[in-house]
């Protein structure tokens, strides 16, 4: 393996696009943005660019002030009702579609707004419905 030819192509690949391993601005940000919605069309073949282009991505979203309300609320949900909004997005499901697995309307909006915590029946119940492993609920 040449390993010049590696150091002279990865330099001017992040002379043209340094964004692609740190964002430092909005626009790098666009930029990066935009070039992963062309590389996630080719996944497989594109897979090693973008797993960099993704850290990049996520440290910048940790780390910008655009982001910093939207990273206090996420820390903020428990990962049990994150889990359970995910997947009631996922399947296009209310509240009331619930019934079953957790019970009234009510009370699933009450543990959607965290004002109750799913029991472990709940979660057993959510489980089976989903098909998902039971510890995805209690992290």
């Amino acid at each position: 393996m040449n390993f010049q030819q590696v150091i002279d192509q990865a330099s001017s690949l992040f002379r043209e696009a340094q964004f692609i391993s740190k964002i430092d601005t909005d626009v790098d940000y666009e930029l990066a943005m935009q070039l992963m919605d062309t590389l996630v069309d080719d996944y497989e073949n594109q897979k090693p660019l973008i797993d960099v282009l993704s850290r990049s991505i996520e440290e910048w979203e940790n780390r910008a002030e655009g982001f910093a309300d939207f990273n206090r609320q996420v820390e903020t949900i428990d990962s049990d009702v994150a889990l359970l909004r995910t997947l009631m997005d996922q399947f296009g499901l209310t509240a009331n579609d619930l019934k079953d697995e957790i019970g009234s309307k009510s009370l699933v909006s009450m543990i959607l707004n965290g004002s109750r915590n799913l029991t472990t029946r709940h979660i057993r119940a959510l489980s089976e419905r989903f098909h998902v492993n039971p510890a995805l609920f209690l992290r």
